[in-house]
């Protein structure tokens, strides 16, 4: 079993930042890869950030590059997604998650951003 917490969503006024935390526990030895996704109201969920454990390769979605940046604590276990110059249309539930042979998924949390 995989486990993931999420925390650092709220709500910040656009231009602000945000980080994004999720601590990675259970069996946790083949995870290869860990990221985040996120899902606005009525839309699909999209791959925002990701990083491979063993190398750090890291993936921004072009929506996010160059204000979302995804990082790895390997020592806690722990994976973060910085987020500066925040826009409403971030604004979504974003959900940590961790892959060995299937996807582990977090409980998501809330980002909101006003304008």
């Amino acid at each position: 079993q995989v486990q993931l917490v999420e925390s650092g969503g709220g709500l910040v006024q656009a231009g602000g930042s945000l980080r994004l935390s999720c601590v990675v526990s259970g069996s946790i030895s083949n995870i290869d890869g860990m990221g985040w996704y996120r899902q606005a109201p009525g839309l699909q969920r999209e791959l925002v950030a990701s990083i491979t454990t063993y190398s750090g390769t890291t993936y921004v979605a072009d929506s996010v590059k160059g204000r979302f940046t995804v990082s790895r604590d390997e020592a806690k276990n722990t994976v973060y997604l910085q987020m500066n110059s925040l826009r409403p249309e971030d604004t979504a539930v974003y959900y940590c998650y961790a892959e060995d042979y299937a996807l582990h998924w977090g409980r998501g949390t809330q980002v909101s951003v006003f304008s």
